[in-house]
């Protein structure tokens, strides 16, 4: 598909779009409304509507966008939200930018994009009952043209390092050749999972849901290794009994693997 397609001659613009759908989840535990107060404004100020909007634009520098217009906006009491506008660029290394393969992190390529859009949107959370605070950021990378949103993965999972990272990818419509067949996808796809490094997919617990036929691709990971003060704000695990221990590091895991696989668990 790939040397086939960086070939044929198009009878128009590549109208294909594709759009990647990347969802992150950082989870703590903080008991106290003092802790949780700490920990929503540490997310507020780690995730602000300009860091937010720092990310996006090395996003469209790695998939070669020109920015046309930036929204933003932080939101009271939390959350905030940034959409770009990117446009189109000539490819000069279509090649590459086709291989199913790992993206730059970051590394600047050209590209051709019109109509294509960036998005990203914050959603913190917390429960009073069990001491669970949940952050969520939604980011959407939608692209008309001859790159894949997906060579941005890596600086992507990088940029937020989570504890859940869900991702979804999508080639809708098709588009055709100066001989009038048909193109419903222009690079080659078998998994998510190729498009991000070997460090990443080590440090991951990784499950695939793919309808081939329909071009699309979900891939959701969960982080392997737990270490509970990494999870803990505003508290150390040594200042804690073994078995506050053992609790707090039981409803953490219930936490997380609700969330990986998308049902509620018995506690």
């Amino acid at each position: 598909m790939n040397d086939i397609f960086s070939k044929l001659q198009l009878k128009d613009f590549n109208n294909l779009t594709k759009t990647l759908s990347f969802n992150i989840y950082d989870i703590c535990y903080a008991n106290t409304p003092e802790q949780v107060q700490k920990y929503i404004e540490y997310i507020d100020e780690e995730y602000n509507a300009e860091r937010l909007t720092n990310i996006l634009k090395e996003v469209a520098n790695i998939i070669g966008a020109s920015i046309l217009n930036i929204a933003h906006q932080d939101y009271d009491p939390q959350g905030a939200s940034v959409t770009m506008l990117i446009a189109e660029h000539q490819v000069s290394n279509l090649d590459t930018m086709l291989l199913e393969s790992p993206g730059p992190l970051p590394e600047a390529v050209v590209a051709h994009l019109d109509k294509s859009h960036l998005t990203v949107h914050t959603y913190p959370e917390s429960h009073p009952d069990n001491g669970i605070s949940t952050f969520r950021a939604d980011i959407d990378v939608s692209t008309c043209g001859q790159v894949s949103p997906l060579k941005a993965l890596n600086f992507l999972i990088h940029s937020f390092d989570s504890d859940i990272v869900t991702m979804d990818y999508r080639v809708r419509g098709f588009t055709r050749d100066v001989y009038g067949n048909k193109h419903y996808i222009d690079h080659e796809i078998n998994s998510i999972q190729n498009f991000i490094s070997q460090d990443t997919r080590d440090r991951y617990q990784m499950i695939d849901v793919n309808v081939y036929q329909e071009n699309i691709f979900h891939t959701k990971m969960r982080l392997k290794e737990f270490e509970l003060n990494n999870y803990l704000f505003g508290a150390d695990k040594q200042d804690l009994n073994d078995d506050e221990r053992a609790e707090i590091e039981s409803r953490l895991e219930y936490e997380m693997l609700e969330i990986y696989y998308g049902r509620n668990m018995d506690y």
